[in-house]
């Protein structure tokens, strides 16, 4: 039996700009489902946001998204970061992680979703792996980007 694990991300009126941006960055195929697609009636507020979002590509990215029902785009939370001991350091509960087999390849997904982003830690060669960068995009979500390596125990 394989398992997989999909990030799901929760905005409040902006998720089909998110994934929009998304494909743009990973491309793949895009759906977007609103909640006037499930018979909310049009007139309500929250009848164009979405209730079910997804990006899936070839290459085997994954994410979802949707619209929390209620009021409009909350303020997003700085991130601080410190450096200390080597290792970067923020308040975030959760980051979302995507690697890649090259620099190559995970430097041309960088540089997409870095466009407007809060850079934390920019992409380049760690002591652990020949890429490895940190930010936060547009839409208030923290990226860790980097080279898979194969790490002998």
């Amino acid at each position: 039996m394989a398992i997989t694990t999909t990030t799901h991300l929760n905005f409040r009126g902006e998720a089909r700009a998110a994934l929009e941006f998304y494909r743009s960055v990973f491309g793949g195929h895009l759906t977007v489902v609103a909640y006037r697609d499930f018979g909310m009636p049009g007139d309500l507020p929250d009848a164009d946001r979405v209730v079910f979002g997804q990006v899936t590509a070839d290459n085997g990215f994954t994410i979802m998204a949707y619209d929390v029902p209620g009021p409009g785009p909350a303020a997003v939370p700085a991130v601080t970061t410190s450096r200390e001991h080597g290792m970067t350091l923020t308040g975030e509960r959760f980051f979302v992680c995507v690697r890649g087999e090259t620099a190559d390849e995970v430097s041309a997904l960088w540089d997409g979703l870095a466009d407007g982003a809060e850079i934390i830690e920019r992409f380049g060669p760690s002591p652990w792996t020949p890429g490895f960068g940190m930010l936060t995009d547009r839409f208030g979500v923290t990226w860790i980007l980097d080279v898979a390596v194969a790490h002998s125990h």
